[in-house]
């Protein structure tokens, strides 16, 4: 069976039933839902199928599940989301849809537009005539749901493409439906980076990451050029922060797609004009790796801990790869350093480059005064684990030194930090 085939039939959403039937013999892991009750789970299963004409997704949900576990599942809805039905009873109320499923399950589904145009007038979401790529995120609403006591949902993807398309999400699949896992979460759903279309995809197991890139075809994305690094540098990363990466997505696309690289759930878009590696020793690529594995979530004035820590560990994992000597790494922070002294502040809503090269300045002296307390037994390598996946702000930084060190550091004295104090003031 091939679990990738295209539609041929302009409207097979009769088949979503029988879909269902077969998740098992589209290869679905069993280990995905080991030790699950079934009398506390149900199953959801999204099928994405674009109109690369109209630009847009139609989205279906169909549930099945023992009765009334999901009572009510409800979220805002974004301005590109129209057209919303289901079965059972459906509310619309204050911008946002209220579902209640009837007893057994049902369906929900509703049409998406892809157009994520930006002041540039370049797209970090977009659906044309031959590929798309977009986030999960872009087409799927994040949804509350109310569920009776203990109940857990077993989510599945798949997409209903047109002839000749296919797709790739941050699980990197290669059978369908894939199994939508969140641990994190009783409500599963698919986020993280889309791409379909006429794809070429390369693939490879690397630092014990699952690693797949992927780009349209004729868009001259570098393909085993990305893996050639990654195959220097993410062993490296994987002695910092162990099992961070189990599987990682790239999708990279160029114009009218943004010139940038943009991080997701377990994946990354970055732009195929992008260096893998710039003249300043810098690395754009590991920018975003970093940004995907180290998954800090920065509080409003603290963007810079997250691009800081990014761009620091960029430079470092080219070198420890060897993919730049320590000379050049060497030069690459002083050229940090000089352009630091063109920052005007460092907490503010967003970090600039200036900003960014600032945060790597101060990141390189605060390893040095881990190194210097714990004498010689930590580096700023220790704090990756502390941080990883939390939400962060000055505090939180601060705290994590101490407990490497047992003393408050001396690098990150607010009065140190440009603009620090006005955020942490409250104004």
């Amino acid at each position: 069976m091939n679990c990738f085939s295209a539609r041929t039939d302009k409207d097979r959403r009769w088949l979503l039933p029988a879909l269902m039937l077969l998740v098992s013999a589209c290869g679905v892991p069993d280990s995905e839902s080991a030790n699950r009750s079934n009398s506390d789970e149900y199953s959801i299963h999204y099928t994405l199928e674009p109109d690369p004409i109209a630009a847009t997704v139609h989205v279906s949900m169909n549930l099945r599940q023992p009765p009334r576990l999901l009572r009510e599942l409800s979220f805002a809805i974004p301005p590109n989301v129209t057209n919303i039905e289901g079965d059972g009873e459906l509310r619309i109320q204050g911008g946002r849809a209220y579902w209640l499923p009837s007893a057994d399950g049902g369906m929900l589904e509703w049409q998406a537009a892809v157009l994520g145009q930006r002041e540039s007038g370049k797209f970090d979401a977009l659906l044309t005539a031959d590929w798309g790529i977009f986030r999960a995120e872009d087409v799927i609403p994040r949804a509350r749901a109310r569920t009776r006591k203990g109940a857990i949902s077993r989510t599945t993807l798949a997409f209903d493409l047109p002839a000749g398309w296919s797709a790739i999400s941050e699980y990197s699949a290669t059978v369908l439906p894939i199994v939508v896992d969140r641990p994190e979460r009783r409500f599963d759903q698919p986020a993280g980076w889309l791409a379909m279309g006429r794809l070429g995809v390369r693939r490879e197991n690397i630092g014990g990451s699952r690693v797949a890139v992927a780009a349209p075809e004729g868009h001259g994305v570098r393909r085993m050029e990305m893996l050639a690094l990654l195959n220097w540098t993410l062993p490296e990363l994987s002695l910092i922060l162990p099992d961070s990466l189990p599987r990682l997505t790239i999708v990279s696309a160029g114009d009218p797609m943004w010139r940038g690289g943009l991080s997701a759930p377990s994946s990354f878009f970055l732009h195929a004009d992008r260096p893998l590696i710039s003249e300043n020793a810098t690395s754009p690529l590991l920018h975003e790796v970093m940004h995907t594995a180290f998954g800090i979530r920065p509080r409003a004035g603290f963007d810079w801990i997250a691009e800081g820590f990014a761009e620091y560990y960029g430079i470092e994992l080219l070198r420890r790869g060897k993919a730049i000597t320590q000379r050049r790494a060497n030069i690459a922070f002083e050229q940090q350093a000089d352009w630091s002294q063109q920052a005007t502040t460092l907490c503010d809503k967003t970090s600039t480059g200036a900003t960014t090269a600032l945060a790597v300045t101060i990141l390189r002296k605060l390893d040095r005064e881990i190194l210097e307390k714990t004498e010689g037994s930590q580096t700023l390598d220790a704090l990756l684990p502390l941080l990883a996946g939390q939400a962060a702000d000055l505090a939180t930084l601060v705290a994590a030194v101490e407990t490497l060190t047992g003393s408050s550091p001396d690098t990150l004295h607010i009065d140190k930090l440009p603009g620090c104090r006005t955020i942490a003031a409250g104004l």
